[in-house]
C-alpha cells in the first residue's frame, strides 16, 4: 500500500459538484492499494501515517503528530499511485488491487486511521471521479509505502 500524504491547512474532495469530506489543518492522504496488500499492511499504514510527526513543535521544529497538532484527515483512494510509466507514454495499473479488494482495504484503513486520530475520518468515494482541492502547508508531502510481508 502506497500513501501519499500531504500536511494541508484546509482539504476537500467533490462528486458531481457536492462536497462529500473536508478538512482544516490537517492530513490529506491519498491512498493507493497494490495487488497483494493486505489487513495488516493496512493497519500498520494506517498507523504509520497518523503517528507521522510532521507538524510543527513550539521550537517550529517537525516534531507532533496529527493526533499531538489537533489535526484531522481527509482519505482519497487513489489507484493511479500504482501507475508505471516506465515504458512508453501511457501507464500500466497492473500492479494496482482489483477494486473489490481495494475497497476492503481502503475502508479499513480509514477505520484504523480513524482510531488512531480519535475522530471521524473524511473520505472520498471510492471508485467515483473526483475532484480533490487542498492547500498544502510547508509543504510538506511524504510518501509512505508498506509492501506485503515486510515488517
Amino acid at each position: 500500500m502506497r500513501a501519499l500524504v500531504q500536511r494541508v491547512t484546509r482539504a476537500a474532495v467533490t462528486v458531481g459538484g457536492e462536497t462529500v469530506g473536508s478538512i482544516g489543518h490537517g492530513l490529506l492522504v491519498l491512498l493507493g492499494v497494490h495487488r497483494v496488500s493486505t489487513d495488516a499492511d493496512a493497519v500498520w499504514l494506517a498507523r504509520k501515517v497518523g503517528g507521522l510527526r510532521i507538524f510543527r513543535d513550539a521550537d517550529g521544529r517537525m516534531n507532533r503528530s496529527v493526533v499531538d497538532a489537533g489535526g484531522e484527515a481527509l482519505v482519497v483512494s487513489q489507484f493511479t499511485l500504482y501507475g508505471d510509466a516506465r515504458r512508453g507514454t501511457r501507464p500500466s495499473f497492473v500492479e494496482a488491487a482489483a477494486p473489490d479488494v481495494a475497497e476492503a482495504l481502503y475502508l479499513l484503513f480509514v477505520q484504523e486511521l480513524a482510531e488512531v486520530v480519535g475522530r471521524p475520518v473524511p473520505t472520498g468515494i471510492f471508485g467515483a471521479m473526483m475532484e480533490v482541492a487542498s492547500v498544502n502547508d510547508g509543504p510538506v508531502t511524504l510518501m509512505v509505502e508498506r509492501r506485503a510481508g515486510e515488517s
